[in-house]
């Protein structure tokens, strides 16, 4: 329930008892007026006739206001007295019923509600068997109260449960990377393919000289590391001479292999189909 009434009222108390007040009690202010401190009552003190309104809006429903009274004064829910609650019921609906008709309509079904339990009760009991108890007709009434009670509390402990957007945010942390182009690795295939373009080149150029010499693979290999010494990149095509034939390109490719699994150097291929490039693994001292 919320009711807007003059900040200087006090209590209600009658602006007459108010006027004698000294003008400062010990200091200490005796209201505020758009945040300034009033240590006497004014003299012309009025209070609107519409200061003391009462806005049923506050309230969740016909439940909720009943409850408020219930509580309000203490009143035992199990035993509820009918009078007395049905006739403050009747003074909030009241204040409504002539500018909020809308709002009020459902407040009023609940007032003829309480007034008929009312009624049930100053009427006879019905008789009912021997060692049965009459009915109360309170008893509907008392478990709504109840059950929307246990209802209301539950939410308020759901709404006291830290909310995200409400009672924290979420961290959010932004870490700036380097974007370092990533290569793609080489595939197996794509090497093969390389291997069989060099090997067509190589038998475009025949030698009918016949001689035989011995090939060593470390030495091809002390080459390769030649050719690319000091040079960022090398095309894997340039490290094969097709004129020297076939067994120095199958030597020279053994010595490839060998470097690369022993990660002396480094084949990349940027895209799908694009040039094999060829790099040293290691920065020379």
């Amino acid at each position: 329930m919320s009711t807007t009434a003059d900040s200087t009222s006090l209590d209600d108390r009658p602006v007459a008892h108010l006027a004698g007040m000294p003008e400062v009690i010990d200091h200490v202010a005796v209201a505020r007026l758009y945040g300034e401190p009033l240590f006497a009552m004014p003299q012309d003190l009025y209070i609107p006739p519409d200061a003391l309104e009462v806005f049923l809006e506050a309230f969740e429903g016909p439940l909720d206001l009943l409850l408020y009274l219930i509580r309000k004064q203490n009143f035992n829910i199990l035993d509820i007295p009918m009078a007395a609650v049905t006739r403050q019921y009747l003074v909030y609906v009241d204040e409504i019923r002539g500018r909020n008709l809308e709002l009020a309509a459902e407040y009023l079904l609940m007032a003829a509600m309480l007034i008929e339990i009312k009624s049930r009760m100053l009427l006879p009991p019905k008789k009912v068997a021997q060692g049965q108890e009459p009915e109360d007709p309170r008893a509907e009434l008392v478990r709504r109260l109840l059950e929307y009670e246990q209802i209301k509390l539950a939410a308020a402990r759901l709404n006291a449960v830290p909310q995200l957007g409400r009672d924290f945010l979420k961290a959010e942390v932004f870490i700036e990377q380097a974007l370092q182009p990533r290569f793609p690795d080489v595939n197996i295939v794509d090497l093969q393919e390389a291997w069989r373009d060099i090997l067509k080149r190589a038998k475009l150029i025949q030698h009918h000289h016949i001689t035989r010499e011995e090939l060593s693979v470390r030495e091809h290999m002390s080459m390769v590391l030649k050719k690319l010494q000091g040079r960022r990149f090398v095309e894997f095509e340039d490290l094969f001479d097709p004129a020297s034939g076939a067994p120095v390109l199958v030597v020279t490719f053994i010595a490839l292999l060998e470097l690369a699994k022993e990660t002396l150097i480094e084949i990349t291929q940027a895209e799908v189909y694009a040039p094999i490039y060829v790099r040293l693994a290691y920065s020379p001292s």
